[in-house]
């Protein structure tokens, strides 16, 4: 696996089960990945000739992330290398634009968009769609990097982006009623698995509930999700995970927002909540394995991300994870060995039950307790 965060952590383990051994790419001895796994390879994804030691004696490559170029990629299929997924599959998920351009060729609904060479365009969006509009960098960008809410025209910025060469489009602020996400997982022998469609909870840009399933969400609508995600999976040829993120507008539609080819935030629910993990399932999809059932093992699971505190927490991180297994022993937690910094990722927690509401509220707590060392609802833990 290129990378070595959380996302590589979590598939370490799961490759244990299946009895393989995951050899990562790491930038640094400290990262997640590199943590715990035996074999680790030092080295950039950017290296070619580093991604092609690493590559070397590999059943198969694959990725904990998309910021892999795609000269680097197309040299390892040239090797001979077996990469899940291709490159010519992987740019939608490298290129907003290509990706929403290629969406829309097959028909799936996306906001409006154009491409941005001047602020010129952002103004004639801007007119012809109305205020606000979202600035998108067209490459790289997550957890709301990348992106810029304009309420109205902004030469400064755009230019300033322009000038520093970030390639760059313009989309339509959608009246959003909440964001979804669809996952699946396909096979190079082409089959193909689907879990329930999730809310992603969203604060300043960033992910930080996962219901699953979807609450309120219509049937109909949720197959149509997963119909939508299953067939751009055979359409831009994905082996391994697609993530497929979506807007739910007002009226009930829902919108194409991105594409990721990795295990996804949207899918850590599945380590306690489904039979077969993200995780598990992205090397069975990659070993062209069998797919195993997706089947959720609760009525209600909830995901809640871990993210760094605003300030320093002088309790450590082991104690806060003993009075919380005291008072909330049916939590799940998984910790990824990050550095504590303010909204990052460190972890995240995992809350099953028969009542959306009640398991919501637990794993809020437990997220917001880890975090800080605070109990939102006052709870002592002397009392």
């Amino acid at each position: 696996m290129v990378g070595a965060g959380q996302l590589a952590r979590m598939t370490h383990q799961a490759a244990i089960a299946l009895g393989q051994s995951l050899r990562v790419l790491a930038a640094g001895t400290g990262e997640p990945a590199a943590q715990v796994c035996a074999d680790v390879r030092a080295g950039s994804a950017d290296d070619l000739t580093a991604v092609r030691a690493f590559a070397t004696g590999c059943s198969a490559v694959t990725f904990d992330h998309e910021q892999v170029p795609q000269d680097v990629l197309r040299a390892l299929v040239a090797d001979g290398v077996t990469v899940h997924p291709g490159p010519d599959a992987l740019l939608f998920a490298q290129d907003k634009l290509v990706m929403r351009r290629r969406l829309s060729e097959l028909g799936a609904a996306v906001p409006p968009f154009t491409p941005v060479d001047t602020p010129a365009d952002v103004k004639a969006f801007g007119a012809e769609h109305g205020w606000p509009v979202v600035l998108k960098a067209v490459r790289g960008g997550y957890d709301g990097r990348g992106v810029w809410m304009l309420p109205d025209a902004d030469d400064a910025l755009v230019d300033e982006l322009l000038a520093a060469g970030t390639p760059l489009m313009v989309e339509q602020a959608v009246p959003l009623r909440r964001e979804l996400a669809a996952l699946v997982a396909r096979s190079p022998y082409g089959q193909a698995a689907a879990w329930p469609v999730v809310e992603t909870v969203q604060e300043a840009g960033q992910c930080v509930q996962v219901l699953a399933p979807a609450p309120g969400l219509d049937e109909e609508v949720a197959a149509g999700a997963q119909r939508l995600a299953l067939s751009l999976a055979a359409e831009l040829g994905v082996t391994g995970l697609l993530a497929v993120e979506l807007f739910e507008r007002t009226d009930g539609t829902l919108l194409v927002n991105e594409l990721a080819m990795r295990p996804h935030n949207s899918g850590h629910w599945t380590i306690e909540g489904a039979r077969t993990s993200q995780f598990e399932q992205h090397l069975r999809a990659v070993l062209d394995y069998p797919l195993g059932t997706t089947t959720p093992t609760a009525p209600a699971v909830v995901m809640a991300n871990v993210l760094g505190a605003d300030g320093p927490v002088e309790m450590g991180m082991d104690e806060r994870v003993h009075h919380l297994f005291a008072r909330l022993p049916d939590v799940k937690v998984h910790l990824y060995g990050k550095a504590e910094r303010p909204a990052r990722k460190i972890g995240h927690v995992t809350v099953l039950g028969s009542d959306m509401g009640a398991v919501r509220e637990r794993a809020a707590l437990a997220a917001h307790w880890l975090s800080t060392a605070e109990w939102e609802d006052g709870w002592s833990i002397h009392g």
